[in-house]
């Protein structure tokens, strides 16, 4: 394992803007009926902004939940149901909540559809750490050691008995890549639950809208994941989501190399030839997972992959910072000058 020590050896590059983000709410933050209130979740930060009499409980009461649903599936909770799966790993079964079950799911039947392009495993590579105080990357040693314990087929679910169970020891799962989208649209459905005109829930650049700000449809701004300064082109929706799939939120240069967070399950090294994917459509469901899947794919294959999703617009950026649109997608999208 090597951990960058040595000054000018190492840069952190957390931080950099997403690639989705809701836009221009500042203008109608002055008006009492609308409230802003960010935090720190799932690993990123978290805002709401919500328009109604009962904003101010409703967004507590989001992120109340949020947080909840965090304990449960955080794998860097060591009272998490899923740290209690890793830790039995190859022993027993464990008791799950429905919703860790759910989302156990997603993720098993994910790994399965993209045919290990996407593994829910993946957390069996234990030497990365994306930490911006402590960030290291572990050795080729260490790598091909640990490349047998991903696989997908490990994992077991009894949805009777609400148990999961990894069959070999030193299995890992990691729901990073499918439990946030789930988690926020429970917040969002907690904002609804109170009646609100309009919402929008904005997590680590995946944005869920409802209903309108100030009648006026919700703005999403779509940026470079590599020049958060350079804004490709603004989505309008009043319900929808626009999810975000990118190799920018968390990072670090080593010896003038760039390593970022999202790992090839094959061998167990960042993906190359995509920066970042953004997906639009009317529910979570739909795109949940499928812009890692394509970053896993590359931009040939993922784009074919984003090509065959119904009810999906999607736009990829490749490494040479290209830009690839579906028809949809480029409809929708209002581009900058």
């Amino acid at each position: 394992m090597m951990t960058p020590s040595l000054p000018g050896r190492r840069r952190c590059l957390t931080g950099l803007g997403l690639l989705a983000t809701g836009m221009f709410v500042r203008p109608a933050l002055a008006s009492p009926h609308v409230q802003r209130a960010s935090r720190d979740l799932l690993g990123t930060r978290v805002d709401i902004v919500a328009q109604g009499s009962q904003a101010s409980q409703a967004t507590a009461l989001a992120f109340a939940e949020m947080a909840r649903l965090e304990r449960l599936m955080s794998r860097y909770r060591p009272d998490s149901e899923i740290s209690a799966l890793n830790r039995s790993a190859g022993l027993a079964a464990v008791d799950v909540s429905p919703e860790t079950l759910a989302v156990l799911r997603l993720g098993l039947e994910l790994s399965q559809r993209s045919n290990g392009a996407f593994d829910i495993t993946v957390g069996g590579y234990q030497g990365w750490s994306f930490d911006p105080a402590n960030p290291r990357l572990p050795s080729a040693a260490q790598l091909r050691n640990e490349r047998s314990l991903v696989n997908h087929r490990y994992l077991v679910l009894d949805p009777v008995k609400r148990q999961a169970r990894l069959q070999r020891p030193g299995v890992k799962v990691d729901l990073g890549g499918v439990a946030k989208l789930p988690i926020l649209q429970a917040g969002m459905r907690v904002l609804q639950a109170h009646g609100l005109d309009g919402a929008m829930l904005n997590g680590g650049g995946d944005v869920l809208v409802t209903g309108q700000l100030l009648g006026r449809d919700w703005r999403i701004g779509l940026r470079d994941p590599r020049a958060p300064e350079r804004l490709l082109g603004t989505l309008e929706l009043s319900d929808g989501v626009v999810a975000s799939s990118g190799d920018y939120e968390r990072a670090f240069i080593y010896d003038g190399k760039r390593y970022h967070h999202i790992l090839d399950p094959h061998t167990g090294l960042p993906t190359q030839g995509v920066r970042g994917v953004a997906l639009l459509a009317r529910t979570p469901q739909a795109v949940n997972g499928w812009g890692a899947t394509a970053m896993l794919m590359g931009a040939a294959k993922g784009q074919r992959l984003l090509s065959g999703l119904s009810g999906v617009e999607s736009l990829m950026v490749d490494a040479q910072a290209r830009t690839w649109m579906s028809a949809g997608m480029r409809e929708q999208l209002k581009l900058s000058a």
